[in-house]
This record gives structure tokens, sequence and C-alpha cells, in this order.
């Protein structure tokens, strides 16, 4: 047996089983087998546990029979005995079974988080390129949880089908007529059910897929909460929310309908057969073909009976449901990293000049260097051609949601076709992946480079502030490799003491998820914290101070030089403060690289720089009390600690060393 949580190798251990993503089914089946021997132990104990419910009414049937009618007490004791046995052992592998099932939902649940988690890791950037947000999340939970269903009612269906086999094979040999009722009735029941299936399925699909989009909707709305607020948006963004719901709403109750629809069936079959069988039964007491005791046994099967033909339509749903999920789990699981492996892998030459030959820029070794754009999206550009991330044009999302009016072929000609979409955003992936990528270090162009080894050696941080939940330690030091005296220098450097200061415990103190405890200013600063803190051979800032206060990024621009002395550098932003401690300014102007120079240089020669960074200049060198505050509803910060020396503060910022 396996112990939670459940192992998982796949997409991180090369001879680990990967997911059977060709169908749906296929994909269930391999769910079931992940389950290993837990399976085949739950299934026992659901075996076990069906034993007083076969076995019951003919122990009691016999007692009848062969002890009350004939006045034997002797023999009614033994078959009292031999009923409470098997009772007994109905209910301790009752409690058995339930162990396992929940073990089984948990593996099934816990296993698909792990894998869309392990997926999300595989694939980076280009998963959130294909797949909306609130589609992974969806797979990733509610999916799981479907999965995990299924387990717990395939255990219980096998085990009674088993059961019901045993009971018609008993029927058969006492009474043929009555043992084809027995047999006839749950498939008769399954036929019925059928035609009623499919419309169930679609409008579960329906259900599944606006209640992904009303996740992502959620996951939008919490992100940009704060800005929301800013402009007076909550209305309005608020009003398309319950809009949304709505839709899933009614799609639930159309799927509800059908289910209903469903139910019905199974109920008004399994009625009708417990009304045949007293009604065939009754006749031959009559008739003499059949004694008392077998006639309550019959009695016994009959309303056991019902309970598997519920099972039936009830496996049924969830089989539908989970069809439904897989097919989701699949859109997800299915998609390949689009980075090819070298045929002969060269390695990054360590300390090496950066040249993008797409703009013409050269970044030498060592160095602080910045770019200026008055189009911030060609920066953005060049920083993810130089961490090797795809060109953000290059995909577009394709939704998985199918039209209300589109049914039948219709609707899965539609899934076809948007399927095709996904694989031809997929292509265009490969093929921009697979050329040369156009940024050489030291003359090394990264695609002739594993991307594992370029993405650790050149670390790229993006705009938006991306925290998790945890201590501030593990946000700053997620491997758990740096020393505190790193982390301190690393938290002077981005100016986020107010950060260390405001959550109580220091190294220790819990931080919410996305941050939400904290500003704006305040995520920024913890996510450059970060990224210093790495310390990687080259690093590239993107706008790191965009939301931080004139006085902030001043003491921010007057350390990061000192930080990062001797290594690479790249900063993208159009703050003065900033790019009058660089090194060298590169001026990027419809995407090439037109100029460079020191800051102070390019001002005096160059109009086009003065045009992109002299608006700032009046604000950069403003009076104290005129500099914006980024951080709106933040208590005043206290004084800025300054070093005695490199990386040595005044007061320890933790005041006890158990912390870190």
């Amino acid at each position: 047996m396996r112990d939670f949580p459940p192992p998982v190798g796949a997409y991180v251990e090369r001879t680990a089983d990967q997911p059977d993503t060709r169908s749906p089914r296929a994909f269930l089946r391999w769910v079931i087998g992940q389950q290993g021997s837990v399976f085949w132990w739950g299934l026992l104990a659901a075996l076990m546990w069906m034993a007083p419910q076969t076995l019951g009414p003919w122990v009691v049937g016999r007692a009848i029979d062969t002890g009350i009618v004939t006045g034997d007490a002797g023999a009614t004791a033994r078959w009292v005995l031999l009923l409470a046995v098997v009772t007994v052992i109905g209910a301790v592998s009752g409690i058995v079974l339930h162990t396992f099932i929940v073990k089984e939902w948990l593996i099934a649940l816990y296993g698909t988080t792990k894998l869309v988690t392990r997926k999300a890791l595989q694939l980076g950037h280009v998963l959130t390129r294909r797949t909306p947000t609130g589609e992974v999340l969806s797979v990733s939970g509610s999916d799981g949880d479907q999965f995990g269903a299924l387990m717990e009612i395939t255990t219980r269906a096998v085990a009674q089908l088993v059961a019901y086999l045993v009971v018609a094979t008993i029927v058969l040999q006492t009474s043929a007529r009555m043992g084809l009722l027995v047999l006839v009735a749950a498939p008769l029941l399954v036929v019925l059910g059928m035609p009623l299936l499919r419309p169930m399925q679609r409008w579960q699909g329906v259900e599944r897929s606006r209640n992904s989009e009303l996740t992502s909707m959620a996951t939008d709305i919490v992100g940009g909460l704060r800005i929301l607020r800013g402009i007076g948006g909550e209305q309005t963004f608020g009003g398309n929310y319950a809009a949304q719901s709505q839709r899933v709403r009614s799609a639930g109750v159309a799927a509800g309908r059908w289910q209903a629809a469903v139910e019905s069936v199974g109920v008004l079959l399994s009625g009708g057969f417990v009304v045949a069988l007293l009604w065939s039964g009754t006749r031959e007491v009559a008739q003499g073909r059949l004694t008392v005791g077998e006639f309550v046994s019959f009695l016994g099967y009959g309303l056991f009976l019902v309970q598997p033909m519920r099972t039936f339509v009830e496996f049924a749903q969830k089989w539908t449901r989970s069809l439904v999920s897989a097919r989701k789990a699949i859109a997800v699981l299915e998609q390949q990293p689009p980075w090819p492996h070298p045929d002969v892998p060269e390695h990054l030459p360590h300390h090496a000049v950066i040249h993008d030959q797409a703009s013409g820029a050269t970044i030498h070794p060592g160095r602080l260097t910045m770019v200026v754009s008055s189009v911030t999206d060609d920066c953005a550009a060049l920083a993810d051609r130089i961490g090797r991330y795809l060109p953000a044009e290059a995909g577009a999302r394709v939704s998985d949601e199918i039209p209300e009016e589109l049914v039948g072929r219709a609707a899965r000609r539609e899934s076809r076709a948007r399927a095709r979409a996904r694989a031809e955003q997929a292509r265009r992936d490969e093929t921009r992946a697979r050329r040369p990528w156009g940024v050489t270090v030291g003359g090394v162009d990264l695609s002739r480079v594993e991307l594992d080894e370029v993405r650790s050696r050149i670390l790229v941080s993006d705009p938006t502030p991306q925290v998790f939940a945890g201590t501030l330690r593990e946000a700053i030091d997620p491997r758990g490799t740096l020393t505190r005296g790193a982390a301190e220098q690393a938290l002077y450097t981005a100016a986020a003491d107010d950060v260390f200061d405001a959550l109580p415990g220091g190294w220790q103190g819990r931080l919410d998820e996305r941050g939400r405890g904290l500003s704006g200013g305040q995520r920024q600063r913890l996510v450059l914290m970060r990224a210093l803190a790495a310390d990687p051979e080259v690093l590239v800032l993107v706008e790191p101070t965009s939301a931080v206060d004139a006085h902030t990024e001043a003491r921010i621009a007057e350390r990061i030089g000192q930080h990062r002395r001797g290594r690479t550098t790249v900063v993208m932003t159009a703050s003065p403060l900033l790019l009058h401690h660089a090194d060298e300014v590169i001026l990027v102007e419809a995407g090439r690289a037109t100029a460079r120079g020191r800051h102070t240089d390019l001002l005096a020669g160059s109009a086009a720089y003065r045009s992109v960074v002299v608006r700032d200049e009046a604000h950069a060198a403003g009076s104290p009390q005129s500099a914006p505050a980024a951080d709106p509803g933040r208590a005043p910060r206290p004084a800025p600690r300054e070093p005695h020396g490199p990386g040595e503060l005044h007061e320890p910022l933790t005041p006890r060393p158990e912390e870190w």
C-alpha cells in the first residue's frame, strides 16, 4: 500500500509512468491504475463488506426451512450464529473499506493536483499562453475531485457487480424464472438510461467550462482588486462575475434535470423490479415450487438488488462527469514544452558579452546596463529574448467552452476545431523555439544550450509580483540555500526593511497568498529582494521600481550597483533615478538599439532619449514633500537604516538567531 501524499514522478522523472492522454477513457484507466495495490485492497474489503447482503438472505432462508419450520432449535442456532459471523465480517470490512476509499479519493485528488503542478513547472510561461488560468485551477481542484469520486464509486460498483452475479447464480439454482428476472433487471436499467446520459454529459461539460471561466474571472478580480478600487471598477467587474455565475447556475440546473431523469429511471425500474419479484415469488409459493424460506430469501435479494442497480446508475453518472473532467485534464496535460534538446549541447561561457540580434543591443559583462524605450513592450520583448522566453504575441489562449446553440455533431465539430487551434499554437511555439534564438552569450546562441542551464544562469524578474503563501524566508529563499547575511544584504539593497518590520516573527513571519497583507510597492520590493538573493550570473530586472515612491527608488538605485558589482545586470526602466547610476544606458527605438552611453551624455546628445526620460526628471529631482506615495494606506516608514559598511546594519534585522 502507498502512504499519502501519493508519489507522482510524471514530467520530472524520465522513467516515471506518464499519463495516458490518448483519450478520456484511456486517461481514466490510467488514473485507476495509479492506485496500485490500494485499489485491490479496497476491492477486497468491498467484497467482504458485501458478504452480509449476498449471503444473509440465503442464511435466513435456510434457517427458516431447516430450523424454524422443522422445529430444530439446534439447526436454527447454528444458522443464526453463521449469520452473526457474516454480519460482523461485513461490519469490520465496512470500516476497512471506508479507509481505503478515502485513501483512493485522496490519491486521485492530490495526484491530479501534483500532475498539474508538475506540468505547470515543465511548461512554465508556455502554459498560461495556451490555457486560461481558471481552466488549470479547475483541473487541479474540481476535476481531481471528480476522479476521486470515480475511484470511490468504481470500487463499490465492481464489488456490487460481483455480488449481483453471485445472487443471480443462487436465484437461478433455486428458480429459473425468478433468476431470469433478476438477471434482466440491471441490463434493462442501463439500456433505458443510456439515451439520457448524452444530454446530461453535454450540459455537465457546459457547466464545467463556464465554471472554469468563472474561476478565471475570480482570479483576475482578486489579483487586481486594489486597482479596481482605485478606478471605481468594482461594480462593473462584480456585475460581470454575477452574470457569469448565473450562467453557471443555469447550466447546472439543466444538467441537474437530466441527472434527475436518470435517477428517476433508476428508482422506477428498481421499484418495479421489487414488485415483479414479489408477485412472481408469491405465485411460486402458491404453486408449491418455492418453500417459505426460499421465498423470504427472494424477498431479501429483491430488496438488496435495488442497491446495486442504483449504484450502477450512480456509476454511469460519475463516469460521465469524469469523462468531461478527463477531457479537460487531457487538454492541459497533453501539452508538450516547445523547447528542443540540442543535438550537441553547448555551455554558456562565463563572464561573456550578450548580444541580441533583433535589437542590435550588446550587454557587456560585469556591468550595470539599463535599457530605455518609449515603448515598454520593446523592453519586455528584449528581456524575454535574453531569458529565452517565447514572445507574447506568438500564442493566443483558446477557450474550451462550446456555445449553447451547438449540439450533437456541431458541438463535436467545434470541439475538434478548438483542439486543432491549440495544436496549431503548439506548432507555432515549437517552430519559434527550434529556430536559432538570435541571442548569443560569448558567441553561443541560446538555442544550442540546454534550457535548464539558461534558466540557472540567466534570471529574468517579471514586473508582475508573484508571491506565494508562506514565511518571509521561504518567499526569498525557496530552495533553502541562502545564508542569513546574504538575505539581510538583499533586504537592504531592495529597501524592504519595512516589509520585514510589518511581519510579526521576522523571517518566520507569515505571508498571505499573493502577499495580500502587503502594499503593491512592498510586494514589488519583496520580489526584487528574491531576485537579488538568487544571485544569478546574469540578472534582468523589468521595471523593478515602478510601484515605489521616489525616496525608496533613490535608495534602491544607490544600492543595486554595489550589490551586483562585477556581475552582469540589465534593468529595463525609464526612471532617471535608476539611470543616473547605470554604467551604460541603451536607447531602443522601434525595437532597435540606436544609442548607448552614460545617462548624462545621452541627455545632452540625444533628443530621442530626452523625450523618454526627461518627463520624469522633474519628478526625480523633486522635493521630499512632492514625492508621490506609491503605497497608499501604508503607515509611515521608519527612517532607513544605513550600513556601517557593505552589508552591515546598525541593528540586526532579526533579534533572535533562531528565527533564521
